[in-house]
């Protein structure tokens, strides 16, 4: 299976339990000292390779990699997450597009794009998207501050420079909620897709809740820099006081179990949401998405506009597209 956003946090425990239950992984990895720190932690059938998710170069290097050496993926999990909360100004990957939804959405539909033929070749082949129940203005985590919201997706039609997709100004928290947003419209698109093309398998979308790590790294990592006060309390009383958060070693679990366990049905679209029943109790369940990530129009559209600023066709990847195919 092939994972990215495997060196920490979540990730890095589903790729422990992994490797300890015997399974061969590749982990993408943004620098050759994470790569190297990462085996050196670990032992099992783990492979890394290079791939900056801030980098559209970078990824299409790592995707001729993988395409070159033709190794079918049984399992493709993307869920490789950034949030920098707090911040005033944004920040912008290497192409110029504003960095939360460069690495937390465009890459990881960059990379879906360019290895579907893999995927498809794959021993019962199934997707894995790590989305956020924030996504949802609904939900406890969603209905705090800006909710998720794409509009009709201004900025990135307007592609480099644009600092939200919605084409607003900056925010940062909301940037983070869009991603989650556009990861489930993803999935749900690849998903329609491929099921038209006769070629159906298991997407499955999930939201871990909560996790709050001990200590300074982790998915907070980055938000901590720019209010350090305001998460260690947001941390005491979220995770300590009223009990309602995920430890990354329960949420590394269900992240290895959509990724080799039993699907609960052999293909289609599903969410799966860890939700809180009260503190220290949660159910991992089916759940609905918001309504806007229900919207077949709103992905379709996401998808078309993602794969232009790509400079990729919206087919390309897909059984009846040449892989070369362009815009």
């Amino acid at each position: 299976m092939l994972l990215t956003g495997g060196s920490s946090g979540i990730g890095f425990q589903a790729v422990a339990q992994l490797l300890q239950a015997g399974h061969r992984l590749t982990v993408l990895c943004r620098d050759a000292a994470t790569a190297d720190r990462l085996r050196r932690q670990l032992s099992g059938r783990l492979q890394t390779i290079l791939c900056d998710l801030a980098d559209l170069a970078s990824i299409e290097a790592c995707a001729d990699a993988l395409l070159a050496a033709a190794g079918p993926i049984d399992s493709l999990v993307l869920n490789a997450g950034l949030q920098y909360s707090g911040a005033a100004e944004p920040r912008w990957s290497v192409q110029g597009f504003e960095l939360t939804i460069a690495v937390n959405h465009l890459a990881h539909q960059a990379l879906l794009q360019r290895l579907l033929p893999l995927l498809l070749q794959g021993i019962a082949p199934r997707l894995v998207v790590t989305a956020s129940e924030v996504h949802d203005p609904s939900t406890a985590g969603g209905k705090v501050g800006q909710p998720a919201g794409l509009a009709d997706l201004a900025g990135l039609r307007q592609g480099p420079g644009a600092a939200m997709l919605d084409g607003g100004a900056f925010h940062a928290e909301k940037a983070y909620k869009d991603s989650k947003l556009c990861n489930l419209l993803m999935a749900r698109e690849v998903e329609r897709q491929l099921r038209q093309e006769g070629t159906p398998l298991p997407v499955l979308a999930w939201s871990p809740g909560l996790v709050i790590p001990r200590g300074n790294g982790g998915f907070f990592r980055y938000s901590q820099r720019h209010n350090p006060t305001g998460q260690i309390l947001f941390a005491l009383v979220a995770r300590d006081l009223l009990r309602l958060t995920e430890t990354p070693q329960r949420a590394g679990a269900l992240l290895a179990g959509l990724a080799t366990g039993s699907p609960p049905q052999p293909s289609g679209f599903q969410y799966w949401s860890n939700r809180v029943l009260g503190p220290g109790r949660r159910r991992f369940e089916v759940s609905e998405p918001s309504a806007e990530a229900c919207s077949s129009d709103l992905a379709r559209e996401l998808w078309t506009l993602s794969a232009r600023q790509l400079g990729m066709a919206p087919e390309q990847g897909f059984p009846h597209a040449s892989p070369k195919s362009v815009p």
